[in-house]
């Protein structure tokens, strides 16, 4: 596994994304990342999880159109392991890339990209703008609205569910569990770096 440490692989994604809505996304996808591998029995390589969920979209907001095609280049440029690079690219399977993603951690990833996305979304609605009294069923509610937050593919969110061997519910349960175990902290990082 990589030896990139957290802080070596912050800057890097600070190198490439400056607009705080996709640093927050890269954060919010850390800290639920390294939540599912506490849950899902590999607390001993949550900082690598976390690493991962980081780095996902380093070259999202300066190259979109090479979305998971460029993230290699900059990745090996800035030290970051085959391993890294192989499960980042891997959560743009089917849409950018014919990496598959392979480990747990990978397919965790591929699952919880679009739908945290979703959440936030959902939550921003809320009075509280928090995910820690959102409810499965009004977060199911507004997954079932396509019209909200249409950006985050449903087709995605459900294809990692299946990857996974998960229900849907198994999977909307389980990422709002994680954000909102998760949402200090992830306000925490922020405050951090305004």
């Amino acid at each position: 596994m990589s030896t990139i440490s957290r802080e070596e692989a912050f800057e890097l994604l600070r190198k490439y994304n400056k607009d705080p809505f996709h640093i927050r996304h890269a954060v919010t996808v850390e800290e639920v990342m390294k939540w599912f591998s506490r849950e899902l029995g590999y607390e001993e390589e949550m900082e690598y999880w976390g690493i991962v969920g980081l780095l996902h979209d380093i070259d999202f907001e300066m190259y979109p159109e090479e979305h998971c095609v460029k993230a290699p280049e900059l990745l090996r440029e800035g030290g970051v392991g085959e391993d890294v690079i192989h499960s980042v690219v891997s959560h743009g399977y089917g849409i950018m890339v014919d990496i598959s993603p392979v480990h747990e951690m990978e397919k965790v990833l591929y699952a919880v990209d679009e739908l945290t996305g979703l959440v936030w979304a959902a939550a921003l609605m809320r009075p509280s703008k928090s995910t820690k009294d959102m409810e499965l069923k009004s977060l199911k509610k507004k997954y079932k609205t396509k019209s909200f937050a249409a950006g985050c593919s449903r087709e995605v969110i459900e294809r990692g569910a299946d990857l996974l061997g998960w229900d849907l519910d198994r999977l909307l349960a389980m990422t709002l569990n994680a954000m909102a175990a998760s949402e200090d902290n992830i306000n925490e990082k922020m405050e951090m770096i305004n």
